[in-house]
């Protein structure tokens, strides 16, 4: 079968296109399944880059990806979910992985397989980071950052589902996105400030809100101002930066940083949303599997607007 594998920590130069990989080998609780997409995320390429080789080190050559839609050999079964190394498979970007049945469910009956493939890691982290662990309700008030990719933009449906105002920033280019989304205030990070940097009152900057969902990952300074948006016992919570404890006691708030765990039970939340149409899908950008090096230097480089998908079967 053919996978793209890496024998070694790097840059996109690392990536091969190996034709001649074994099939995994089938397991207790786990399932082959023929792979029809696979859904790219940040955590691949700093895979790839030897960024978790401490916690996690690989075996090479190492099978990359982690999220995929397809079918269960011998059965027939459309599912999705994860198959990453790390979640105890062989990895997606493959013809063929194999995936812990812990972390897989049905596929989404009302989408095509590349939108499938675009949902587990994402929309699972939006799911756990606001209605698990935010606990945001009816009437409250979220701010979201970088909602117009990945995580973010699922974030932002959820919490319009969810009855929130949502507040989120978003590059320029992305604003009329991220208002189709349905987000109620939408801020241009470049151009606006989101919070207050000095005593002087003004009207442009967010107060009094129950919770901040940082999915950027835009580093230390967005984490910190999140303090000055959100009222006393609110909270935050973030896909990459670890909790302040200072400033949580200085604003009496709480926050944490999320490790999203996938579920068959947060999977099938999300296809529900999906097949409800609640959630929309936008694709950046689809890839082959021979361009599973390019697609994996897209997503680091560029400036996405939701999912980039690698396409393995039709």
């Amino acid at each position: 079968m053919k996978a793209a594998q890496i024998n070694t920590y790097g840059g996109g130069e690392v990536v091969e296109i190996n034709g001649n990989a074994p099939e995994p080998a089938s397991a207790e609780g786990k399932v082959l399944v023929e792979i029809y997409a696979a859904g790219v995320n940040p955590v691949d390429w700093k895979i790839r880059e030897g960024y978790l080789k401490e916690r996690a080190p690989l075996q090479f050559p190492a099978t990359l990806g982690g999220d995929f839609c397809g079918v269960v050999k011998g059965t027939g079964e459309e599912v999705y979910g994860q198959a990453g190394l790390l979640n105890g498979g062989s990895g997606s970007f493959a013809e063929i992985a194999l995936a812990d049945v812990k972390k897989i469910a049905r596929k989404p009956k009302q989408i095509d397989h590349t939108q499938a493939a675009a949902l587990p890691l994402a929309a699972v982290s939006a799911w756990q980071g606001l209605v698990e662990h935010i606990k945001l309700a009816r009437g409250q008030k979220v701010l979201i950052h970088g909602g117009a990719g990945g995580i973010g933009a699922f974030a932002v449906q959820i919490a319009k589902h969810l009855g929130a105002y949502v507040a989120t920033t978003v590059h320029a280019n992305d604003i009329t996105y991220a208002k189709e989304l349905g987000a109620d205030e939408v801020i241009d990070y470049e151009a606006q400030r989101f919070s207050e940097r000095s005593r002087v009152a003004r009207e442009d900057v967010l107060r009094e809100y129950d919770a901040v969902f940082d999915a950027s990952g835009a580093g230390g300074e967005t984490y910190a101002r999140s303090f000055q948006v959100v009222q006393r016992g609110g909270v935050i919570v973030s896909m990459t930066e670890q909790p302040r404890n200072d400033l949580a006691e200085q604003y009496q708030v709480s926050t944490m940083r999320q490790s999203t765990d996938v579920t068959p039970e947060r999977l099938e939340k999300i296809a529900e949303l999906a097949d409800q149409g609640i959630l929309k899908i936008e694709i950046d950008k689809t890839f082959s599997l021979d361009q599973a090096a390019e697609a994996l230097t897209y997503l680091q480089t560029k400036h996405t607007r939701g999912k980039v998908v690698i396409e393995i079967k039709s």
